[in-house]
């Protein structure tokens, strides 16, 4: 991969990274916030740990996307970035396109969907 190209991914990749962690931090904070609520209503204690849980699930998500970015940005580093860790052909150019944290090639990715890799 050319040296603009590769630039240009690691770009997209801090700038998502940034966006993760400012998610992440908010949904955090929200979270507590639902704690620091004295209501005393039953109903209400309820839609608050709903609002939790539902709240701490989406940092879950944010924080594995995060983690993937991480890896990509290493892959940069390193200079393996755009290889399928498995297989190491190209992955495709619109592919990492649209998910440039991705690990796998298409072939790769859907073995891995249906546990064969």
């Amino acid at each position: 991969m050319d040296k603009k190209r590769l630039e240009y991914y690691k770009k997209k990749l801090e700038t998502r990274r940034d966006e993760l962690v400012t998610a992440i931090n908010r949904t955090e904070q929200q979270g507590r916030e639902a704690d620091d609520d004295p209501t005393v209503d039953l109903a209400d204690k309820a839609a608050n740990s709903y609002t939790k849980e539902f709240l701490f699930g989406q940092t879950h998500a944010d924080r594995s996307t995060l983690q993937l970015v991480e890896e990509a940005l290493e892959r940069i580093r390193k200079g393996t970035f755009g290889e399928c860790v498995n297989c190491e052909e190209d992955v495709q150019q619109k592919r990492l396109e649209a998910v440039p944290w991705t690990r796998y090639c298409l072939p790769c990715q859907q073995k891995e969907e249906r546990g064969e890799l």
